[in-house]
């Protein structure tokens, strides 16, 4: 008998710990994550750009150089975007779509990419600053490596195609002895 209650108090010792072990989903997507930094990608949890969406998302993203900024676009996947949205390619609609044409080949590469996204991936998004997918993290990591290249050579065929261009910024005129402001 007394075996019995040491293997109980056991259990109930053990048992906390075996929650705090990831599930295999958590291992996957850790695995996933890994495998994307790896090759350069930038994964964050926060707020998706979706109208409706409360909580955070699982962001990848691919950083325009600091002097060749990105346009400025927002693609939904159609079951996620209101109807008044422009439809652009393969269940995909503008929200915001690029104040000047994208270049042929950004263009071509572009749709075939939305055409191999899994179907979890609600928005791809450029700013200045990144290329950056919206998903679910519905893949492994073997999988996903599979559109690192695409999204790289995208991110390269649209940097420097920033919609509003850079300005300098002011700087006072020359100092000079007569500038008109003389007190006397």
């Amino acid at each position: 008998m007394e075996w019995l209650l040491i293997v109980f108090v056991l259990m109930l010792v053990g048992a906390p710990i075996m929650w705090l072990q990831p599930s295999p989903r958590q291992k996957r997507q850790m695995q996933l994550r890994k495998r994307a930094r790896e090759h350069g990608v930038e994964v964050k949890i926060e707020p998706p750009p979706l109208h409706y969406f409360k909580g955070t998302m699982p962001s990848y993203r691919w950083r325009y150089p600091l002097d060749e900024p990105g346009p400025d676009f927002l693609l939904v996947r159609e079951e996620e975007a209101s109807e008044e949205l422009e439809p652009y390619h393969s269940g995909w609609r503008w929200r915001i779509a690029p104040l000047r044409p994208l270049p042929r080949e950004a263009n071509t590469r572009l749709k075939a990419l939305l055409e191999r996204l899994p179907q979890d991936a609600l928005v791809l998004q450029s700013k200045e600053t990144a290329l950056t997918l919206w998903w679910w993290e519905s893949q492994t990591g073997e999988r996903f490596v599979t559109y690192v290249e695409d999204f790289q050579q995208l991110r390269d065929e649209l940097r420097g195609r920033a919609d509003r261009s850079r300005t300098q910024p002011l700087t006072p005129p020359a100092s000079s002895k007569d500038d008109g402001f003389s007190g006397g």
